[in-house]
């Protein structure tokens, strides 16, 4: 049998004290690096939504443009194709509205709202409204002088 006394020994317990709070620093440490890193992520999400959705806005503009360009010359139909560049915003709530100065793009949300100004130097009225939802590409058409943004390729009118 082992015969002892008991002693008070005060270094164990702020041993162990000095532990906890170790950990407890390493554990808001590590929080605080991952909302920094979550927060960066985010930014940088937000940053390439709204340069994509502005660099499909200016392709658009373009589009218009050469439209205005080729009815300026006189009775002639036009059609160009304009790929639209994935974002991260759910296009369902996004709306394109071409109007005789502007191409709009509505967000339900309010959150995206921007436009594109465009010269309106053509020989007809713009027009034509495309809501976003799994559209791929967007048609700009000209034709019988009015200049519009369209889903689908148009199809000629003249049969072979």
């Amino acid at each position: 049998m082992i015969n002892g006394k008991l002693k008070r020994d005060e270094v164990a317990a702020a041993t162990e004290l000095g532990y906890i709070f170790t950990f407890l620093l390493g554990v808001l440490l590590l929080t605080m690096f991952s909302l920094w890193a979550y927060e960066i992520e985010t930014a940088t999400r937000e940053r390439w939504n709204v340069n994509a959705i502005q660099s499909n806005l200016d392709d658009l503009a373009a589009a218009v443009e050469r439209a205005d360009e080729a009815s300026r010359i006189g009775s002639i139909e036009y059609a160009e194709k304009v790929t639209w560049r994935l974002t991260e915003a759910d296009e369902s709530r996004l709306t394109l509205t071409l109007t005789d100065t502007t191409i709009e793009l509505y967000h339900e949300g309010g959150d995206l709202d921007t436009n594109v100004s465009i010269s309106g130097t053509g020989a007809g009225t713009h027009q034509g409204s495309v809501l976003l939802a799994g559209a791929t590409s967007i048609w700009v058409v000209h034709s019988d002088g009015v200049t519009s943004i369209q889903y689908d390729r148009p199809q000629s009118e003249k049969q072979a």
